[in-house]
C-alpha cells in the first residue's frame, strides 16, 4: 500500500511539474509580448518614461518579471523573462508600435504602407469640438459642488495611489465641456490607450464602408477558408454583434486565444480566422476580440491601398480626433479590437460623433440609422447589454430594470476597454463622459458615478 501511495505521489508531482512547465511555456511569451507592446506605445505614443511605465502598467506580477530595455537607435522595446521568450515591439511614425514575434524587422520595414498626410492645423486656434479652444462651461454653485463630488469619487486616492486609477475625466453636456480633470503626470495632450474601446472605432470604419456601398451587414460567405463549412453562414452583422458562434476565450488572466492573439501572434485576424464553429450564427452572444479583428481584415480587403488612410481621412480628421493612432500587427492589419491611442478630448469627440447620429458640422460621417443600429442590443444578448461593437444599457427585454446601470437611462450606450477605459453616450441627457484609467484590483461603481454626474447637471 505504501508503495502504491509513493507511486501515486510521484505521478501527481510529475503532473504538477508538467502543468507548471506548460503554463510557463505558454505564459512567458504573453508576458514579454504585453510588456514590450505596452512599454513601446506608452513611451513613443504617450511620451512617458520607461521608469513610469514600469512603476504603473508593468508593476506587479507577472509583468514585473519582465526585463524591459529600450533601443533608441531604432525606436524599439525588447522584453524577456530571465532571458526567455525575447520579444520586440517596433515604433513606426504614423503606425505606433507593432510586435514582431516571428516577423524580422527588415520585413516589417519593407511593407508598402500608404499613410495619410497629417493635417497641418493648430487646434489651439480652433473652437471646440473641432479644436481645443474653449472655456469650461460654467456650472452654478450647486451643480459645481455635485460635479466635484462625482469627480472626487473617480479620482479617489488611498495613501499609495489613485484608488481607481483614473487618469483623465471629461464630461461634455450639450456639446460643451463642463468638466475636465487629469491625474498627476497626464494632461489634455497625453495620448492614452483605449484598449477595447478600439472595437467601437472599428464599428465606425465598417459604417463608413457601408455608407460607401462597399459592405453590407447582411452579407455572408465572408472568407474563402470558411467556404465549405457552417462558418460560411456567418454574416457581417454576426461579427459586429459578437454572435458569430466561433469558439473563443476572452480571458486575460493567463494564456487564452485572446492573449495569444494580442501578444503572441504576428497576425491577429489570421488566428481568429482559424477558430471553429461552436454555435449556430446569431444564436449565442460571446464577446470576442477575435471577431473584431476579422472585421478589420474585411475592411482591409475592401479598401486595399486606401486601408491605412481610411480611419484618418474618413473619421479622425473629420471629427477633430487628430491625436488618434491606430496600431497594426506585423501582418499589416490594424488590431482593431484593442490598439488605438488618443487623448481624452479625442475619445470624447468620438462619443460626440455617436451622440449626434454620425454627423459632424453638418457632414454625415456614418450612414443614416447606423448609430441606432449600433446602440440596439442583439437578440442573443439576453440582458440587452451589447449592440454592434458597443455595450448597451437597454436591459432585459420585458424587464428593463434588469440592466447594467439601473440608475442610468436605458438609451445609454458605450465603448469600454480593459482596465477602466470608457466613453459613455447618453442621448436623452445630451451627455458624453470619457474616462481613461489604469484600474486594477478595485471595483469602480460606474452606476453610482454616472448617476452623480447626471444628477449634477441641468436636466435639459
Amino acid at each position: 500500500m505504501r508503495k502504491i501511495l509513493n507511486w501515486l505521489g510521484r505521478i501527481v508531482l510529475l503532473l504538477l511539474l508538467v502543468a507548471m512547465f506548460w503554463y510557463v511555456y505558454n505564459a512567458v511569451p504573453i508576458i514579454t509580448g504585453y510588456s514590450a507592446k505596452v512599454a513601446c506605445s506608452c513611451l513613443f505614443i504617450s511620451g512617458r518614461t520607461l521608469a513610469d511605465v514600469k512603476n504603473t502598467e508593468l508593476n506587479g506580477l507577472p509583468f514585473s518579471l519582465a526585463n524591459v530595455t529600450i533601443n533608441a537607435r531604432d525606436s524599439s522595446i525588447t522584453a524577456n523573462v530571465w532571458g526567455m521568450a525575447s520579444t520586440t515591439a517596433v515604433y513606426r511614425s504614423g503606425l505606433g508600435c507593432t510586435l514582431t514575434h516571428y516577423t524580422k524587422k527588415p520585413r516589417l520595414e519593407a511593407q508598402q504602407i500608404a499613410l495619410a498626410t497629417p493635417l497641418q492645423i493648430d487646434q489651439d486656434t480652433i473652437d471646440w469640438p473641432m479644436g481645443n479652444r474653449h472655456s469650461i462651461d460654467t456650472l452654478n454653485a450647486n451643480a459645481n459642488l455635485k460635479m466635484q463630488q462625482a469627480a472626487s469619487y473617480a479620482f479617489q486616492k488611498n495613501k499609495h495611489e489613485y484608488t481607481f486609477g483614473t487618469r483623465a475625466l471629461l464630461v461634455v453636456k450639450a456639446g460643451k465641456i463642463v468638466w475636465e480633470q487629469y491625474a498627476a503626470g497626464f494632461s489634455a495632450r497625453t495620448r492614452m490607450a483605449g484598449w477595447s474601446m478600439t472595437k467601437s472605432i472599428t464599428n465606425a470604419m465598417v459604417g463608413i464602408l457601408v455608407k460607401q456601398g462597399k459592405l453590407s451587414i447582411s452579407q455572408a460567405n465572408l472568407f474563402a477558408g470558411w467556404k465549405n463549412d457552417s462558418r460560411a453562414g456567418i454574416t457581417l452583422n454576426n461579427l459586429l454583434n459578437a454572435t458569430s458562434g466561433l469558439a473563443w476565450q476572452e480571458v486575460y488572466a493567463g494564456p487564452s486565444t485572446a492573449t495569444n492573439m494580442l501578444f503572441n501572434s504576428d497576425n491577429a485576424a489570421g488566428l481568429a480566422l482559424l477558430q471553429p464553429a461552436e454555435y449556430k450564427p446569431g444564436t449565442h452572444f460571446k464577446y470576442s476580440s477575435g471577431t473584431t479583428n476579422l472585421l478589420q481584415l474585411l475592411i482591409r480587403k475592401k479598401t486595399a491601398s486606401e486601408y491605412y488612410r481610411l480611419p484618418y481621412q474618413q473619421l479622425f480628421y473629420k471629427t477633430g480626433m487628430l491625436s488618434a493612432v491606430m496600431e497594426p500587427d506585423a501582418s499589416g492589419t490594424f488590431v482593431g479590437s484593442s490598439f488605438c491611442f488618443a487623448t481624452a478630448r479625442d475619445w470624447a469627440r468620438f462619443g460626440l460623433l455617436y451622440l449626434h447620429d454620425g454627423v459632424v458640422n453638418g457632414q454625415r460621417i456614418l450612414p443614416e440609422g447606423w448609430v441606432k443600429y449600433s446602440a440596439t442590443p442583439s437578440a442573443a444578448a439576453k440582458k440587452g447589454q451589447y449592440g454592434a461593437q458597443f455595450w448597451t444599457n437597454a436591459g432585459e427585454p420585458g424587464n428593463p430594470s434588469n440592466r447594467t446601470y439601473p440608475s442610468v437611462p436605458t438609451d445609454c450606450f458605450y465603448a469600454e476597454g480593459y482596465e477602466g477605459q470608457q466613453v459613455w453616450i447618453i442621448p436623452s441627457k445630451k451627455l458624453v463622459v470619457a474616462r481613461l484609467s489604469l484600474q486594477r484590483g478595485t471595483s469602480f461603481n460606474e452606476n453610482r458615478f454616472l448617476k452623480e454626474v447626471i444628477d449634477a447637471l441641468p436636466a435639459d
